[in-house]
Order: structure tokens, then C-alpha cells, then sequence
């Protein structure tokens, strides 16, 4: 348990220690957020919807812990080409409970991430309906961390190149991100989109936080979180296993 806190705390200094990397992980949601929300706000009020920004800011929490859980992987790339992994792998202790501790860790900051955003989104006029659902809202982002980092993970194990795993990243993100319903609400979608939407794990975590912070859903809340724990539970195995079989 030692060595699961000690890493879990590694990984948020790290974060916290990297002002760059906390401004610049924030202009991204932020101009998602005031280019859209601003921009197609009349078009989406004209349509009768109300307010597009009390829409899109679930969907741009989601999409800043989406970035920075999946970008924790890296550091395992970056810690095997610096030597830390090695030190770190050759200790005596399971290389489970390392793998646990690096995934609460990108985890808890990927949460973080989120909540600053939805904290900034506050600026713009946005304001949950009911702050009793806030809870819900918290472990939604929780279960997204956990599910993008633990992805990270599992492929950052299978590669040594950096650039290769930013490709590879960047493959994936954005399709993801895109067709999770973060943009654009999910009834009357074409019948190829809405099963590619329905097959996404994060358009269950945009549901659910929308859910839980303007009242709108569509999957409903039990079934967000249900299929979000399931896939998190099944991806972190993935990646415990794969992160193990690391070769250093």
C-alpha cells in the first residue's frame, strides 16, 4: 500500500510542480469552450435547445480529463527511457501495485483537471441545476480518468517511442472526443453514427455528467455508470496485465 500512495503522490507533484503543463492543458477546453459555446450559442437557442453553453460545458470537462488522463501514458515512456522505470520496476515490491499506483495518480489529476474547468466554466454563466447531483458528477469524472488513463497505460506499455504513442494518441482521442456527444446532443443521429456513439465509453461519461450537472440525459444515469465501471474495470485489467509483461 506504501508504494501504491508513494506513486499515486509522485504523479500529482509532478502535475502540480508543472505550471506549463497546467495553463496549457487549460487553453484547449477553455477556447473549445468560448469558440463554440459563444459562437453556436443563437443557433442552438434559435432551435429551441436554450442555452448551448450550459450543454457544452459537460461535454468540455469531459474532454480535458479525456487529454490529460490519456496523456499520463507517456510519462511511463519517459520514466523507461530516463531509467526511472527500471529502478522503479526492479524493486520489491508487485509490479501490480506500481501500475495501481501510476493509474490513481494520472487518475486524481485528470479529475482535477476537470473540476478546474468546470470551476472556470462558472465564468462564462455556467451553473449546475441541482448541487446536491455535484457528487455524482465528481465520481462520473472519476470513472473517465480511470478508464482514459488506464487505456494510456495499456498502450504506453506496448510501445518504446514517444512519437509513436502521441500518433497513436492522437489517432484515437479525437475520434473519440468527437463522437461521444460532447458537441452535439444524441437524438435523431443517423443510424451508422448512433452505433459508433452507443460503442464509445465516453459518450456514457458526457451523459452522465450532463446528467448529473444540467438534468439532460440519454442513456440514463444507471446505465452511464454502469457501462463506465464495467469498461474501467475491464481496461485497467488489460492494462495491469500488459504493464507487467513490460520489458525494461
Amino acid at each position: 500500500m506504501s508504494t501504491i500512495y508513494i506513486l499515486w503522490l509522485r504523479q500529482i507533484k509532478r502535475y502540480l510542480r508543472s505550471r506549463s503543463r497546467l495553463i496549457g492543458s487549460l487553453g484547449q477546453p477553455l477556447l473549445f469552450l468560448v469558440a463554440l459555446g459563444f459562437g453556436f450559442g443563437p443557433v442552438y437557442q434559435k432551435a429551441g435547445e436554450g442555452s448551448y453553453v450550459l450543454f457544452l460545458v459537460p461535454g468540455i470537462v469531459a474532454m480535458s480529463i479525456l487529454f490529460t488522463a490519456m496523456f499520463s501514458g507517456i510519462e511511463i515512456i519517459w520514466d523507461r527511457q530516463f531509467g526511472f522505470l527500471k529502478e522503479t520496476m526492479v524493486a520489491p515490491v508487485p509490479r501490480l501495485n506500481i501500475m495501481i499506483g501510476r493509474t490513481l495518480g494520472g487518475a486524481t489529476v485528470a479529475t482535477i483537471q476537470g473540476l478546474v474547468v468546470l470551476i472556470l466554466a462558472s465564468l462564462f454563466g455556467f451553473h449546475p441545476v441541482n448541487w446536491v447531483m455535484l457528487p455524482l458528477a465528481i465520481i462520473a469524472m472519476l470513472l473517465i480518468a480511470l478508464f482514459f488513463t488506464g487505456l494510456g497505460t495499456a498502450i504506453a506499455s506496448l510501445l518504446s517511442d514517444m512519437q509513436g504513442f502521441q500518433l497513436i494518441m492522437n489517432f484515437l482521442i479525437m475520434p473519440i472526443f468527437f463522437l461521444s456527444g460532447a458537441l452535439f446532443p444524441l437524438k435523431g443521429l443517423p443510424t451508422i453514427l448512433n452505433i459508433v456513439v452507443n460503442l464509445n465509453p465516453l459518450a456514457y461519461g458526457v451523459d452522465a455528467l450532463r446528467d448529473s450537472l444540467i438534468a439532460q440525459t440519454y442513456f440514463g444515469l444507471g446505465l452511464d455508470f454502469t457501462v463506465m465501471a464495467l469498461t474501467s474495470f475491464i481496461i485497467l485489467a488489460i492494462g495491469s496485465y500488459l504493464f507487467t509483461k513490460i520489458q525494461i
